[in-house]
């Protein structure tokens, strides 16, 4: 068993997310009401109601897609373990050896990747696993690939970080 530098395991608790979940979820309840048990149509072309009952499987969906996002980080004496799921099965490792640079820092996460979650960015900044935030460590690979990994601990993942790089 190798040893444990960092471990961090993050959420979307963003509290915006979860009002926009509840909106969309309430205003799904409110159609399903007015039309399925008043009976009242619901706006000026209703659907049918096996679509309204079918709609609600979006909001439920959402609802339990950012319940359960979930970015775990662990870095050891193997290197960089990281798994975004439900999205990865299995994690993903990045080893010491390959490894040009890292720098740990801030950085716009709309503005170089797009948003938050697995984000392709834009031009050279690679790609980027974040859940919340700006901070982060950017790795150049020496294959020339470029990857930014989010955290809410910038100092212990930069600490972490040290460590590896001096064992191998």
């Amino acid at each position: 068993m190798s040893k444990v530098y960092f471990k961090e395991e993050q959420r979307f608790t963003q509290f915006w997310i979860w009002l926009i979940m509840a909106f969309i979820g309430g205003l799904w309840i409110w159609q399903l009401v007015q039309q399925i048990f008043m009976g009242i149509p619901f706006g000026s072309n209703p659907a049918p109601d096996i679509v309204v009952i079918l709609m609600g499987l979006f909001p439920i969906g959402g609802i339990l897609l950012f319940r359960y996002l979930t970015l775990k980080t662990i870095i050891d004496e193997e290197g960089v373990h990281y798994r975004f799921s439900p999205f990865q099965k299995k994690g993903k490792v990045i080893k010491p050896a390959d490894i040009l640079r890292y720098e740990v820092k801030e950085y716009s996460p709309i503005k170089d990747y797009g948003g938050w979650g697995i984000r392709w960015g834009m031009g050279k900044n690679g790609t980027a696993y974040n859940v919340s935030g700006n901070k982060g460590v950017l790795f150049e690979m020496k294959n020339k690939k470029r990857f930014m990994l989010g955290t809410q601990h910038p100092e212990s993942i930069g600490s972490a970080m040290e460590k590896l790089m001096k064992q191998s």
